[in-house]
């Protein structure tokens, strides 16, 4: 049984003078319709479900940084893939997050029709709600397909974005090592 979303990439495949019954595009409509809905499966994600109580005491109050973390997006304006890494980092306030929560909400947020400046400010903000720590800091580096096959076409432009808060926001220094620390490569 086709499914509506279905039915629309068929006649997009129609719209653009292909044949949706020919043999390699026969089964093209589900396939397409069920990669939409996992590139889009964010949405329906909860946070505190997500993070499902990993939230542990900590004692320690030092920069916590977990960067590279790779995700893959679709551009709200053109619905073409963007991609590329998640670096995060915060400062405890009594309790530290399971570190594959971090790739979870990343995810979470990346798994929806975004543009990369929102999605930042939603990982530092869904960050800061969960664990309320001293401070957040979150760099977004990303690769547009809207950019680079099509448009302009610059293929090696990235985009970056950055998003902080608390210490991260009001304490130069902290700021600072931050950055530094993104800098430092293996």
């Amino acid at each position: 049984m086709k499914s509506r979303l279905d039915e629309i990439y068929y006649a997009l495949l129609e719209e653009i003078g292909e044949d949706p019954e020919r043999e390699g595009l026969a089964k093209t409509p589900f396939r397409a319709s069920e990669a939409l809905r996992f590139m889009t499966s964010g949405y329906e994600k909860d946070l505190n479900t997500l993070v499902n109580g990993a939230l542990f005491d900590a004692e320690s109050d030092d920069m916590v940084i977990v960067r590279d973390i790779e995700f893959y997006s679709t551009c709200e304006h053109h619905l073409i893939p963007f991609f590329g890494t998640a670096n995060i980092a915060y400062i405890p306030d009594g309790k530290i997050i399971g570190l594959s929560k971090l790739a979870r909400i990343t995810d979470m947020f990346a798994r929806r029709l975004q543009v990369q400046e929102r999605m930042t400010v939603q990982i530092a903000g869904a960050l800061q709600e969960i664990l309320q720590p001293k401070g957040v800091a979150v760099v977004l580096e990303a690769k547009h397909l809207c950019m680079m096959a099509r448009g302009v076409e610059k293929q090696s432009s990235n985009m970056i974005t950055s998003h902080v808060l608390g210490t991260f926001r009001s304490d130069r220094a902290t700021r600072e090592e931050f950055m530094n620390l993104l800098s430092t490569r293996r």
